[in-house]
């Protein structure tokens, strides 16, 4: 059978067209740059974005679970999970049960997890900076604000 040649299984004439593929090499791309960074420190994508995550609410004060690491960085918990296992492991974080429930745990950087995760966010900023440079301010501004009401989507 053959297939019509004016037919199309996609709804885009071109993968430069389509919203959704554009952001996955934009992601892709993206993270590559940093993966290449953090392999130097042998610390994955995701471990990083827990140990920033944790480093935020230190720095406000707030003692986070393993399901406010989830629900902030957007990773799912089994990710979170064995990263944090992974960290804990390196010397990185520590957790402990909580007082008021037993089935949740505290999540907290230890100082080298600290003293990494402060050297490693402004690298990673500066790599945004470079990356997402290509665009003008009024640009980036309007990607922050798009990809804030696509966020709030999932």
């Amino acid at each position: 059978m053959t297939q019509n040649p004016n037919s199309s299984s996609f709804g885009f004439e071109a993968p430069e067209d389509s919203p959704g593929f554009l952001l996955w090499q934009t992601t892709v791309t993206w993270q590559r740059v940093i993966k290449k960074t953090l392999d130097i420190y042998d610390i994955s994508h995701a471990q990083f974005v827990i140990m920033a995550v944790l480093l935020w609410f230190e720095e406000h004060q707030e003692r986070p679970t393993q399901i406010a690491i989830a629900r902030l960085s957007k990773l799912d918990k089994m990710t979170v999970s064995k990263s944090l296992k992974k960290l804990v492991s390196l010397g990185y974080m520590s957790r402990e049960e909580s007082q008021q429930d037993t089935r949740a745990k505290w999540v907290h950087l230890t100082p080298q997890g600290k003293k990494l995760a402060s050297t490693l966010v402004p690298i990673v900023e500066k790599i945004d900076e470079t990356f997402f440079g290509a665009l003008g301010q009024d640009e980036r501004q309007g990607l922050i604000r798009s990809l804030n009401k696509l966020v709030s989507f999932g």
